[in-house]
């Protein structure tokens, strides 16, 4: 899969989406990367520990959380990718779901578009990332948890995504999946979805995992926000050993760590 200048392997390696979020609400790191020199420096960090792309996000997606105008979220993201693009050599991808924000950051340089409703939300979204040739990461969310057989439903749901992609004219090669872990989904759902991970290669696209600190690490371990990590590492080698091309994290430099790790140990030889 190509995302900016860069390919990935489709198989058989597993690669670091880095978090950064430009909000002053974000569930874990609100307000902290959002202003340029702060944002440079957490990126070149990231790059440092062995991120492989960025995930930039303006609007928060925490439970709650405030609905932005088109315009303010562009204007929290185009500094932060013109800075981004012009000090580093990393794909670039955008977290948002509006089609408008999409075509202005895409036609800022930006390599992808992490749409965490799977084209469903914008009508419109699909054709921008086409047009621009764009990546793309299609989530599964949708507006209620109402699950006869969560599974079975939540591939019907991705099935659905792929067909308005194939409608938008996105090619096939562009797009990763996400069960998005977190979204429309119970604890117990996000549990099985998490332990169903390689259900999702019926799909015939790479699959991105992001669980990182999130609140089903929490209410699993009883733990607040800030000691979620160990959590999250778990989930990562449970990404690795089920084909995940893709995990979406705030701690780089550990779960590089843990990557390498089951690598090693699943290809018999050390892994670098």
């Amino acid at each position: 899969m190509r995302i900016g200048n860069k390919h990935f392997e489709e198989k058989n390696k597993t690669y670091i989406m880095g978090i950064l979020n430009v909000t002053p609400d974000s569930f874990s790191d609100g307000g902290k990367w959002n202003h340029t020199d702060l944002a440079r420096d957490r990126v070149s960090r990231m790059i440092e520990e062995g991120m492989d792309i960025l995930d930039i996000g303006g609007e928060s997606t925490r439970p709650g959380y405030e609905l932005l105008s088109d315009q303010e979220e562009i204007e929290r993201l185009i500094p932060i990718i013109r800075m981004v693009k012009q000090t580093f050599d990393i794909p670039v991808s955008v977290d948002t779901y509006k089609s408008q924000v999409a075509a202005a950051v895409l036609e800022e340089g930006a390599d992808m578009i992490n749409d965490i409703w799977g084209l469903k939300y914008d009508s419109d979204m699909g054709q921008v990332i086409a047009a621009f040739d764009a990546a793309c990461c299609l989530m599964h969310n949708r507006d209620n948890k109402n699950y006869q057989n969560f599974v079975s439903d939540m591939l019907k749901d991705m099935k659905e995504m792929l067909v308005l992609a194939d409608k938008a004219k996105i090619k096939r090669e562009r797009i990763m999946v996400d069960p998005g872990v977190g979204f429309a989904k119970t604890y117990e759902n996000n549990l099985e979805a998490i332990n169903s991970l390689e259900k999702l290669h019926i799909l015939g696209r790479p699959v991105l995992l992001g669980t990182s600190r999130k609140s089903v690490i929490g209410l699993t371990l009883d733990t607040p926000v800030s000691e979620r990590l160990e959590g999250t590492l778990a989930t990562t080698v449970i990404a690795v050993m089920k084909g995940a091309g893709f995990v979406r994290v705030h701690d780089v430099k550990e779960n590089k760590r843990v990557i390498q790790m089951a690598e090693s140990i699943m290809n018999g030889e050390r892994v670098i």
